[in-house]
């Protein structure tokens, strides 16, 4: 896979310059620490989550509202409860389902991100009749939860933040773009596709990062030649922290149904031999590239999901896989069509501002077709309305 040349983003400001340096000597520490070598999903795991110096832990501006919003006026990348507010009552009526079917009366966030899902979720939990519905958010960046706390103050103790995960929980969890910032291993296969590689980080002879790639671990090793056959030269990641996450829970979430919304692909798309790159992308300043050692600290870095991974890590875990299908198709189910109707047409400046983002929600060149949803659970007895046509479980 060719990625986008990191050659022409943007310029940063001294501030930026400075924590960028700071968050490189940090990442120069570790792999000196660790014997002059770090495994990537070590690496980007520091890049990403450091305290006050990872992407996601040193309160830089990360997401960007479509409006300008002025809580969001930079960014790296938006997200879809940016693009409109329909994106998150659609998910709030499949959340309803949820919530009715088991007897529950609450709902689990990861990575909140704006506060954004939360507020349209909430405000259409209200509007249909479940305002005693509590939120619960699991939420890494001080930066975002005060962001978040200011965005729902309206909704009192309502709304509360979890410092760890729940020991027990019954409702309906929601993880919109979650499993793509897990740390990933990246593994390659050796020229003669005899042996498994794993990608690491190491510093050149002007301490700068530069990639260095060792035989894998066994368990690594296993895992890749499990899920794909050997093909010389072949690069690409796998998500085993994510796959621990949806393992784990199994053991917390009692009853009821979680709602995973990420871009990927099934096993069969995600380790293709024409994608012999791999799928790791950067994002800084609205800009796409495939460099992780440029700006660390100032930059989100991500790698596509392989859903059939996280669908078997719920079935070993004892939950159900309760369906996947495209985020176009999942969200015409669960009811945005009915949403877009109810808009006023004669209101020409608003309809219009709120059509153009639906149709990027939809559209295959857009992230209708990317972005996939996959949903698992447990004590879940009905269909859920969000895979009544079109799902795709035969294809994991």
């Amino acid at each position: 896979m060719q990625r986008p040349s990191p050659a022409h983003l943007p310029p940063l400001d001294p501030a930026a310059q400075e924590h960028s340096a700071a968050m490189a000597a940090h990442l120069r520490d570790a792999i000196m620490a660790n014997g002059g070598w770090l495994p990537f999903d070590r690496w980007m795991a520091q890049a990403l989550y450091a305290p006050g110096l990872g992407y996601y832990a040193a309160g830089n501006v990360k997401l960007a509202d479509a409006d300008g919003d002025a809580r969001a006026p930079a960014g790296d990348f938006v997200t879809a409860p940016q693009l409109t507010p329909l994106f998150a009552r659609t998910l709030a009526r499949q959340a309803a389902q949820v919530l009715r079917q088991t007897g529950t009366d609450a709902v689990l966030e990861f990575g909140a991100g704006t506060g954004a899902l939360a507020e349209g979720v909430l405000g259409e939990l209200d509007a249909m009749g479940l305002a005693q519905t509590r939120y619960l958010i699991l939420e890494v960046s001080a930066d975002l939860r005060a962001r978040q706390a200011e965005r729902l103050a309206a909704y009192g103790d309502r709304v509360q933040w979890l410092d760890a995960l729940p020991a027990a929980f019954a409702g309906c969890v929601l993880a919109n773009e979650v499993l793509d910032a897990m740390p990933i291993s990246i593994f390659r296969w050796s020229e003669d596709g005899s042996t498994v590689l794993e990608r690491g980080v190491a510093l050149d002879a002007s301490q700068a990062f530069a990639w260095d790639d060792r035989p894998a671990p066994p368990e690594l090793a296993a895992a890749v030649a499990g899920r794909m056959p050997a093909l010389p030269g072949y690069m690409s990641e796998i998500n085993l922290q994510g796959e621990a996450w949806i393992a784990a829970m199994g053991s917390w979430l009692e009853r009821g149904a979680a709602l995973l919304v990420d871009y990927g692909f099934p096993r069969g798309e995600f380790y293709h031999p024409q994608r012999a790159g791999g799928t790791l992308m950067c994002h800084l300043r609205h800009h796409a590239h495939g460099d992780p050692f440029t700006a660390p600290g100032l930059q989100d870095i991500t790698a596509h999901v392989d859903f059939t991974a996280m669908a078997d890590a719920a079935l070993a875990a004892g939950l159900q896989v309760l369906g996947y299908t495209s985020q176009a198709r999942f969200l015409m189910n669960a009811g945005l069509m009915d949403l877009l109707a109810q808009l006023d047409p004669a209101d020409v400046q608003n309809y219009a501002k709120t059509v153009a983002p639906v149709q990027k929600l939809l559209s295959e060149a857009e992230m209708g077709e990317l972005f996939k949803v996959l949903a698992v659970g447990r004590g879940m007895t009905e269909p859920l309305t969000g895979f009544s046509r079109g799902d795709r479980l035969g294809k994991l």
